[in-house]
């Protein structure tokens, strides 16, 4: 009679590792695509309100507000820029599954000239939406104007309109 010393797994056991395995991945990555889909939103909404704060302090040096994301990034008199980086180098902006787009308000009315050194395109109103690029990037879509306001639809492609943002008739972030 011969004793073996067996050292290592039976494939057996290998396989019912890798099926717990499995089995908690599955549990796990729609939890986790949640998250995320949670963080591009607050992200996107952060973004509504960095814009709000910038065409806020745009406007008062400006006498008027920006019509594009990239007039907010320089500031007038070389003071330094009104929005972030990420956000203003290109219109429209993409930034955590979203894409953020600021436009002329409702009825876009510009402003007399002349305008104050170093401002460009001000006008009387704005917009600004954020759409996610597709439904696993974020359930909700945004969108404010110049009363400061973030409203959302539970439509992920389509924005708030900007009449609907004038008018402010439509759903409210809490």
């Amino acid at each position: 009679m011969r004793i073996r010393n067996q050292k290592g797994f039976t494939l057996i056991e290998l396989l019912i590792v890798v099926a717990i395995i499995g089995i908690i991945a599955a549990i796990a990555v729609p939890g986790l695509l949640r998250a995320r889909m949670s963080g591009n939103e607050a992200s996107a909404i952060g973004s509504m309100r960095a814009i709000n704060t910038a065409q806020q302090n745009y406007s008062q040096q400006c006498n008027g507000y920006a019509q594009v994301l990239t007039e907010l990034a320089p500031a007038p008199l070389g003071a330094g820029a009104f929005l972030s980086p990420d956000l203003s180098a290109a219109t429209p902006a993409t930034k955590s599954g979203y894409t953020i787009l600021l436009a002329p308000g409702n009825v876009p009315a510009p402003l007399p000239a002349p305008l104050p050194a170093g401002c460009t395109g001000t006008g009387a109103n704005y917009y600004a939406s954020g759409v996610a690029l597709s439904t696993s990037t974020g359930s909700r879509a945004f969108a404010t104007g110049e009363s400061g306001t973030i409203f959302y639809t539970t439509t992920p492609l389509t924005a708030p309109t900007a009449a609907v943002v004038a008018a402010g008739t439509g759903t409210p972030i809490q």
